[in-house]
């Protein structure tokens, strides 16, 4: 479908459905629909004809209503914070975009968020308009984003997801759980919490799904893979809380902290590692991995190693033959200020 409107500085025109009613004016159903927005910035918007029908005939708010159809309009932001991290394309062909999505960054626009989202800043990079996400993670979560770019074989991508025929990594640091028996295959049913945007857990059939296994223990932290079998809001970040290990600098898990400033120096330390599938248009396996990391450096100093959760030296696995090492700095690839984890086991 073509829009009445162009993209302009990697911007699709929004659009909002003219329900039928009773209003006298255009005006009066914009100022009760979206009650946050002044009616100067309507008037703003028609004065300039960014204000249309689906047929791009342009709307006069003093008019008398008439629904039944769609409006478009362009949706700006005053005084948006920059995300200071870049995205990464991976792989792109005539179907799919592959992206390395930073942590901190939205991938759609939505509230406070419309130039500094992943969507945005990749449509004026590639100058697609027709560019979408076949999925998404959380604005906190780092790691693989894919995007389809060819409406016609959207759909078929699209019914991978649908279907559970996609295999997703995940890699997560949270406090050790000695005493938890891993490899484990977590079930709970999950709805929505207080707030609004927190999950929480009760009781009843479950309807989320978490393979959790231990990659490389470093003493009071954890190097976590985990792999979703279902796809609820926040997930991963509820079942490692209830688990009594909540992911690293997670706001919102197991409780909601009061201070919600925004701290680019304290990233989640959750990140989507690699996903998998059988590719519906031709038929060949793909498989793509992120090029972050939430363990980017490792300091020697006092010799010691990793340890796995069967006891084995698990230093070569996660990070190359490095010899001897106490420090392993955590960070994520945006380049914010590492920590050292505590030593796991001394030589």
């Amino acid at each position: 479908m073509t829009l009445p409107l162009p993209m302009i500085n990697g911007v699709s025109a929004s659009c909002v459905w003219l329900a039928h009613g009773d209003w006298p004016s255009y005006a009066d159903f914009f100022a009760q629909r979206f009650a946050d927005v002044s009616l100067q910035t309507w008037q703003q918007r028609a004065n300039t004809q960014q204000l249309v029908d689906e047929f791009g005939v342009p709307i006069v708010l003093e008019a008398a209503y008439c629904g039944g159809r769609r409006a478009y309009y362009y949706r700006e932001l005053d005084n948006e914070t920059p995300i200071p991290f870049v995205e990464q394309i991976l792989y792109q062909d005539e179907h799919l975009v592959v992206v390395d999505k930073p942590h901190f960054l939205p991938v759609i626009p939505s509230g406070r968020f419309l130039q500094q989202t992943l969507l945005v800043r990749l449509k004026k990079t590639l100058a697609c308009e027709d560019l979408i996400p076949i999925h998404r993670i959380d604005r906190e979560t780092a790691g693989i984003v894919l995007f389809s770019r060819n409406v016609q074989t959207r759909g078929a991508y699209q019914n991978l997801f649908k279907n559970r025929e996609v295999s997703k990594t995940y890699h997560a640091l949270a406090p050790s759980c000695h005493d938890l028996d891993l490899p484990l295959n977590y079930q709970s049913r999950m709805v929505e919490g207080e707030p609004f945007f927190r999950m929480q857990e009760v009781a009843g059939v479950a309807n989320s799904q978490t393979y959790i296994e231990c990659l490389a223990c470093f003493g009071e932290l954890s190097l976590y893979q985990l792999q979703p079998v279902t796809g609820r809001k926040h997930q991963l970040r509820v079942h490692l809380a209830a688990l009594g290990m909540p992911i690293v600098n997670d706001s919102f898990y197991p409780h909601l902290k009061a201070d919600q400033k925004e701290d680019f120096s304290r990233p989640l330390k959750l990140l989507a590692k690699s996903i998998a599938f059988i590719d519906p248009i031709t038929k060949q396996p793909r498989y793509f991995e992120s090029q972050l990391s939430l363990i980017v450096s490792v300091q020697r100093t006092h010799p010691f190693f990793a340890i796995d959760r069967k006891g084995n030296n698990s230093s070569r696995r996660l990070f190359g033959h490095v010899g001897n090492f106490s420090k392993v700095s955590v960070n994520h690839a945006n380049g914010s200020k590492p920590f050292n984890l505590a030593v796991a086991n001394k030589l």
